[in-house]
Parts: structure tokens; sequence; C-alpha cells
């Protein structure tokens, strides 16, 4: 790739694994400096090595997105270190809770709402006065395609809702900040093979319910799962377009 991010710094949520990792190594080869934000310090430690061990910058900044006071102190602990941030992806989810949404726990719902919305969010407001102060920065929502189908994800309440919301954030902010060289889309990574689609498929058929259970086994048993590292590409080849306002999808750059 290219050094298309050259003197460019990123900020990745989700970056210890999965289509976050992939992300941040594909802007880290692209010349950006990453920083590398998610729970799990050991994740975030192999992907920073690997950033290091090809000359590249990295800083790990564990935290839990469903806290604002850590995602805060996590944004300023960025601007600190490389004195700005121009690209924010807001990559981190969680799927649970899943299962009918009479038997779901209404703080469990909540909490994913908070880790998948209230999250990127709390990072975006942190990050985007520095942003338009300087005219020009790039923030992408990982969305999902069931933001444009929510019936079809049954079982999985909290997910669709919370990725419908996050488009409608970004859709909302990208009008909102529209001329100011600031760009806000939305990404829907296709169908990937990750940990989360691990874990689904490892849930019991009778909890989560035989419609959604079916549908992750069969897609993984048929193949048809992309890789994080093909998602990863078709979101920076979307991020190059200087477009606003966009909702992206895997594939179509």
């Amino acid at each position: 790739m290219t050094q298309t991010f050259q003197n460019r710094t990123a900020l990745i949520t989700g970056a210890g694994r999965g289509i976050g990792r992939a992300i941040a190594l594909a802007l880290a080869s692209a010349g950006a400096r990453v920083a590398l934000l998610a729970r799990t310090r050991d994740e975030l430690d192999e992907v920073a090595g690997i950033v290091h061990g090809h000359g590249g910058i990295a800083l790990v900044l564990q935290a839990d997105l469903g806290d604002p006071a850590q995602v805060t102190q996590a944004a300023s602990r960025a601007l600190s270190d490389f004195g700005a941030v121009d690209v924010l992806i807001n990559n981190a989810a969680v799927v649970w809770p899943l299962g009918p949404t009479s038997l779901v726990d209404p703080l469990d719902w909540a909490t994913a709402i908070a880790i998948n919305v209230v999250g990127p969010a709390t990072l975006s407001m942190a990050l985007l006065p520095a942003m338009l102060d300087r005219g020009w920065g790039r923030i992408v929502n990982v969305s999902a395609r069931i933001a444009a189908q929510p019936a079809a994800l049954i079982g999985g309440n909290a997910y669709a809702a919370s990725k419908a919301a996050l488009e409608g954030h970004t859709l909302n902010l990208a009008a909102e900040i529209t001329g100011t060289g600031v760009t806000v889309n939305a990404f829907r990574p296709g169908t990937v093979d990750t940990t989360m689609q691990a874990w689904i498929r490892s849930q019991p058929r009778e909890k989560i319910g035989a419609e959604l259970h079916d549908r992750f086994t069969t897609a993984y048993q048929q193949g048809t799962l992309i890789t994080p590292e093909q998602s990863a590409r078709s979101l920076i080849e979307h991020l190059q377009n200087g477009r606003s306002g966009e909702i992206w999808s895997v594939g179509d750059a």
C-alpha cells in the first residue's frame, strides 16, 4: 500500500483483533501513526509489536468503551502523546445480549448500547474540536448491514438497534459539519470471519434461538465469510475518497 496516510495519526478502537486489528495494521503500513484502543492489553501489545517491527509508531490505549471516563482519558492520552488525531475509526462493538428480548437483562441491553453507540460518540466528541480547528479529519463508524434491515436479526435486538442508532448519529454529524474539512461516514464491513462470529456459533442454540444460531453456523460452513484484511482494505479505499455523509459497504469502493 502506498504511503497515503504519511504523517497522519489514527485512533482505532477494537484494535486488538479482527477487523480493528486489520484496519490498524493497514493504516500503519500506509504511513500512519496508530493509537490502538481496546480492553485486552496483551492483544494490543501484540499488534503494537507488529507495527514497531515494521518501523511504525504505535500507542497502546487500554480502555473500556462502556466507561465514558476511560474513553475520555484515552482520547486525552492520544492527543497528548501524538499532538493530534487525524483519523478516528470507531470499530469496537459487542453483539450480546442475544436471545428473545423478553428474556434479556435490561442492564445488559443498556451496556451494549453504551459500548456500541455512546462510546463512539464520546470519542468523536473528544477528538472533533481539534479536527475542526485544523480543518481536516476523518471519522468512520463501523456499522453493520443489519442497520438497513433490523428485522433480519431476530434475537439480536440490542445489536440491531445500536447499529441503526450509530448510522443515524453518523449522518446527522456529517450534515452538521459539512464543509469543514472533516468527514464522517459509516462502514458496513460485510460478513467477516471474526471471534464475534465464532462466539455466536458457540452459544447454545436453544438460548439464542435456532434461526439466529443456524444463520451464523451456515455462513461459516458454506465458506461465505471474508477475512478481516479484505474488509479493512475496502475501508481504506473508501477513506481516501474525501466524501462525507455516506454509508459505505465492503467491496463497493
